[in-house]
Parts: C-alpha cells; sequence; structure tokens
C-alpha cells in the first residue's frame, strides 16, 4: 500500500500537537526533570512508538510493520551514544538542570527538520543510483569499528567551526539569562550561552544522523517508515537523556554493541547485491547484540572490585577535571 498525502500530512499534525503539549502544559515552566518523571515520559513515548506500530502493521501490512521496528529498535539504540555526548556537553557548559529540557527540546525539533531532509536525499540517491548503497555499507563499516576504538571523553566543543563563525557574527553574552536564548542589553541583542549549547547539541545530532541514516537506509528506502521510526526515536531521546544522565557508566559495554550493530548493518548493505538479509534476521540481530551487550555490562559492573571502582572513579575525576580546564 503506497503511503498517501494525508497519512504524512496526519503525522506531522501528530508530531505539532504532541511538541506543544511537551512545552506548553507538561514543561510550561523550566524545572529539573528528576528520574521518575523521565521514566514516565520514557514510557509514554514508547507506548505511542508502539500503538503507530500496531497502526502500521493493521493498515500497511506485515513487511511495513517489521521495517518500522526494526528501524525504530535500530535509532532508538543508536541515540544512547548521543546520549552520552550530551551529558558530556552539558556538564562542560554547566548547564543547569533545570534549563536543560529547553535546550534539548529545541535541538530535538531541529533533529526532526535535518534528518527529514537527510531522509530524503539519502533514499532519492539510492533510488536513483543504486551502486550508492555500498558507500553507504562501507562508510558503516568504517563508523562501527571506529566507535569501537574511539574514546568519547574527547569533545571539544570550543572548536566546533559553526559556533566560531556565529561568535565572529552576532556577540554572546558571558553569563545564562534564565532560560533564554538571547537577551536584550544596551549594547544590543545578545546571543546567551545556551543559544551556544543549542548550535553544538544541532552540529553534534547532524554528525550521529549521518551514521544512523544510512542505517536505516539499510533496513527499508521507504521514506514513511525512515522518518516515523526516526521521529519517534528522536521524540523519546530527551527522556531516555533525564533517564539515563547518572547511570550512564554502568553500560559501559553498549557502545561496543552500537559499534557492532553499525558493523552488522553495513555488511547487510555491502552483500546486498549477492545475499539479502532478511529483516526478520536484521531485527533479531539488533535485538540479540543490544540484550547481550546491556548483560554483560551490568554483570561486569557487579563484579567489579571496590578498591577498582573507587580507582576507576578518580581517575575519571581526573579526566573531567582536566577536560574542563
Amino acid at each position: 500500500m503506497e503511503i498517501g498525502f494525508y497519512a504524512w500530512l496526519g503525522f506531522v499534525v501528530f508530531l505539532v500537537i504532541m511538541l506543544a503539549l511537551d512545552l506548553g502544559i507538561f514543561n510550561k515552566s523550566s524545572h529539573e526533570i528528576h528520574y521518575k518523571e523521565a521514566l514516565l515520559f520514557s514510557g509514554i513515548w514508547i507506548s505511542l512508538a508502539i500503538l503507530f506500530n500496531v497502526g502500521v502493521f493493521h493498515f500497511l501490512g506485515k513487511e511495513k510493520g517489521l521495517e518500522f521496528l526494526t528501524g525504530y529498535l535500530l535509532e532508538y539504540s543508536l541515540s544512547v551514544d548521543n546520549i552520552f555526548v550530551f551529558i558530556l556537553l552539558l556538564s562542560y557548559f554547566n548547564v543547569p538542570k533545570k534549563y536543560q529540557h529547553k535546550v534539548l527540546f529545541w535541538g530535538i525539533i531541529g533533529a526532526i527538520i535535518m534528518r527529514a531532509f537527510l531522509i530524503i536525499i539519502g533514499a532519492t540517491l539510492i533510488i536513483k543510483f543504486h551502486w550508492i548503497i555500498f558507500i553507504f555499507g562501507a562508510f558503516l563499516v568504517i563508523s562501527g569499528v571506529k566507535m569501537a576504538f574511539s574514546d568519547n571523553e574527547k569533545i571539544e566543543p570550543e572548536k566546533n567551526i559553526i559556533v566560531k563563525i556565529f561568535k565572529k557574527i552576532f556577540p554572546v553574552s558571558d553569563r545564562y539569562e534564565k532560560d533564554k536564548f538571547f537577551v536584550r542589553h544596551k549594547a544590543g541583542l545578545l546571543a546567551t550561552p545556551l543559544f551556544i549549547v543549542l548550535i553544538i547539541i544541532e552540529t553534534s545530532d547532524l554528525v550521529f544522523a549521518f551514521d544512523s541514516i544510512p542505517a536505516i537506509l539499510a533496513i527499508t528506502q521507504d521514506t514513511f517508515i525512515v522518518f516515523t521510526s526516526n521521529a519517534f526515536a528522536i521524540l523519546g531521546l530527551r527522556s531516555l537523556y533525564f533517564a539515563l544522565s547518572g547511570i550512564m557508566d554502568k553500560f559501559r559495554f553498549l557502545k561496543y554493541g552500537l559499534s557492532l550493530i553499525l558493523v552488522f548493518i553495513g555488511v547487510k548493505m555491502l552483500i546486498s547485491g549477492v545475499y539479502e538479509i532478511n529483516i526478520i534476521t536484521s531485527l533479531l540481530v539488533i535485538v540479540l547484540v543490544l540484550t547481550v551487550s546491556i548483560l554483560f555490562s551490568i554483570y561486569k559492573k557487579k563484579n567489579i572490585p571496590k578498591e577498582k571502582e573507587i580507582m576507576k572513579k578518580t581517575d575519571v575525576k581526573k579526566k573531567t577535571d582536566s577536560f574542563k580546564k
């Protein structure tokens, strides 16, 4: 069944309504998002994604339903890597906790818009130039290997080229002005550090999108399925951030699981001309790798002696202090 204009319109209207409710009612005033609230909203977003998936199964068939489910799990799991970077960025800039929700909210709106363009471009390229799927595949394999051996703590936001350009053309205040992105002073209109954080979050997500979009295009080239699964994963990203921000260190092997998933998807694209890995196999591999990496992280965490754990925390603190300097 071909996706029509009204299906797209209905989903866009749904997005607008949910985002309006989020900012206009549930988070009308800036406040610190606590663990229980984050878990509640994470549950809401996951439930909405499941309900939407049921609708896809019913109206578009089993194949599309499995494509959405696989794509959603893939994008949602890859978003965990985004969260680790967001934690470091928000800590680096000392963003007050009660203002973090707002900067992530607008960051997600920007991410949805950017990814919509990337999805259209990526899907169009694969349809018109099918050989480009092999380039995407090689890129994902390289990205997966790089993720496994990369040091996530080496983040240098002050070297962000977009921030450098912005500061040259627009004055920036030296302190936070509540949850405002811009303020008017005697010198004129000034951007606040919160807006700088927003710029860096947007550019960071753009970098992640270059991994995640080719990955989901290996699952399906149906732009409606790709966009909706991406959108649901991104919408749940904020709640997931607040739910996991205090316990990310307990999932230190998850990064290797994510890198393995990227490599698997990349190989899937590279061998597509010879052998087609079906959607059910892809789904099972993603679920299995995620489950094993999470369980292994928890197991290893429980078996670390207290002395080593103390030494590890001390070492992380030294790295963090050095990083901030």
